[in-house]
């Protein structure tokens, strides 16, 4: 497993020879931050409706909008699995019968890739930017990130790590697939959460989390929930860490930060033909070693 681990804000040093992963799903939390900075610069407010839509901005990132996931749809999986060449966007949305909402927006809690992605869309209506220039001047560059980048091609991807994917069309994730070095995903998420990006009442609201449940079977979180952008949940021990966990082909990415007083530390892992469950729990793991270490010192 590869893993990188930063205490107390002091990252790793940074090798240009580490190995580039896919980011997956952890991409959701990078996009929540563009678009909260939209929210910190007066560009839109969290609780606007989203221009010709029912739902607000936090609906949009809490998973709370309403909208269904390509995610559901049968032949999605069969054409991943055959290795064919992504639909566009315009052809998921029908088949998914994706402009649809499923339940009034707000009053329940569906996880949706298509809801990234008009996230996505909104970062680039607002700034007039691409997705790639608004993410990397809102919120890669701020906070000091090298050799991250969104992947458009297979070609793309056969430079990660050899062990993570197959022969995989990224245009598959329709909200955009970021790639880059493990080490740099965990200097983001703990940059991130330490302030340096977003006002404390942005990273408050980012880090108010829908409660979905108690414990996952196979999983070590014992209680799960979603916030703007990040998943949260608590763990043995009684820490509560946010950030996020992603999948694709052939492996997954799991990114989290905790405190206990005056303590951090941050963890990404990253492993090929592993579970969701498993890279958490090492993550778990290595989290509360640091914090508990960091709590008999004081």
């Amino acid at each position: 497993m590869l893993s990188s681990l930063i205490s107390n804000g002091q990252p790793p040093t940074y090798d240009r020879s580490e190995p580039v992963v896919p980011w997956w799903s952890f991409t959701k939390t990078v996009l929540g931050a563009t678009a909260l900075s939209l929210v910190r610069d007066g560009l839109i407010g969290l609780d606007d409706a989203i221009p010709d839509q029912r739902f607000t901005l936090r609906q949009l990132l809490r998973h709370e909008a309403g909208l269904a996931d390509y995610g559901e749809l049968a032949e999605y999986h069969a054409a991943v699995s055959t290795s064919e060449s992504a639909w566009s966007s315009d052809e998921m949305m029908q088949r998914l019968d994706g402009a649809r909402l499923r339940y009034s927006p707000g009053t329940g809690w569906r996880y949706s890739n298509v809801g990234y992605m008009l996230v996505g869309m909104l970062i680039e209506r607002l700034t007039d930017l691409k997705l790639d220039d608004a993410v990397s001047q809102r919120a890669l560059n701020p906070l000091g990130l090298s050799n991250v980048r969104f992947a458009k091609t297979r070609a793309d991807l056969q430079t990660t790590h050899p062990a993570s994917t197959s022969n995989y069309d990224p245009a598959w994730v329709y909200h955009g697939l970021l790639i880059g070095p493990l080490s740099q995903a965990a200097v983001f998420l703990d940059r991130l959460l330490s302030g340096d990006l977003l006002p404390t009442n942005l990273l408050q609201q980012m880090q108010a989390a829908r409660t979905l449940g108690g414990a996952i079977p196979g999983r070590p979180w014992t209680t799960a929930g979603y916030g703007l952008g990040v998943m949260q949940g608590s763990i043995d021990g009684g820490f509560t860490l946010c950030g996020h966990t992603g999948c694709g082909p052939g492996s997954v990415i799991a990114v989290y930060r905790g405190c206990d007083g005056d303590t951090s530390a941050c963890c990404a892992a990253f492993q090929a033909n592993a579970s969701e469950g498993a890279v958490e729990a090492f993550i778990a793991e290595q989290l509360i070693r640091v914090l508990r270490q960091g709590a008999e010192t004081v």
